[in-house]
């Protein structure tokens, strides 16, 4: 499983925060291809804490649901400038309470940044988690603490990605490519999806 990674492009834990704050509902993709010019305009927390709503919702239009992510964006750095000294915390509990963050955006974040041993539950997990029979939870949260008791703790974070990636090129949600899977033979829902 070791050496899958997020596919968002960010080099420091406030890059990664708007990263995915930006992706829910949108494709890593467009978020990577905004994400340049808006850093150039707000390299920092602090810079962005200070941003006007108009000015952030010019560079992130192209992105799903704009109004509310600049809001949340400009919430967000607020929010940690203010209470978190500038620095984005390590803590799942304290991130959710961040504008526009959720339990996945805290713990990708608690993930990657803070090696946090999380799992975040996206669509893609939520599919491959049921698919696989790691899971029948209904929601993200039952499928996230059924995966958290069959994986062991230093292997979530790789599996985190791992099962993103698989859901996102492998066992994707329409034509899953089952002929192509290298674990096809174990899996329950082979040639049943």
């Amino acid at each position: 499983m070791s050496g899958a990674k997020s596919e968002l492009n960010f080099k420091s834990p406030y890059e990664l925060i708007v990263a995915v704050i930006l992706s829910a509902q949108c494709t890593d993709k467009r978020v990577n291809m905004v994400t340049p010019d808006f850093f150039k305009h707000y390299p920092t927390l602090d810079s962005l804490s200070k941003a006007s709503f108009d000015e952030v919702l010019q560079l992130i239009k192209s992105i799903s649901f704009p109004n509310n992510k600049a809001r949340h964006l400009i919430g967000m750095a607020k929010m940690v400038t203010d209470e978190f000294g500038g620095e984005v915390p390590s803590q799942v509990g304290q991130l959710e309470r961040l504008p526009g963050v959720g339990r996945k955006t805290a713990n990708v974040v608690a993930s990657i940044i803070y090696g946090a041993p999380v799992i975040a539950v996206d669509t893609h997990v939520f599919r491959v988690a049921h698919r696989l029979g790691f899971s029948d939870g209904k929601n993200p949260l039952e499928v996230e603490e059924d995966l958290n008791r069959i994986i062991p703790l230093e292997e979530r974070a790789d599996a985190h990605h791992w099962l993103i990636l698989h859901g996102r090129y492998v066992c994707t949600a329409r034509k899953p490519k089952c002929a192509e899977c290298g674990i096809s033979e174990y899996c329950p829902s082979r040639g049943r999806v």
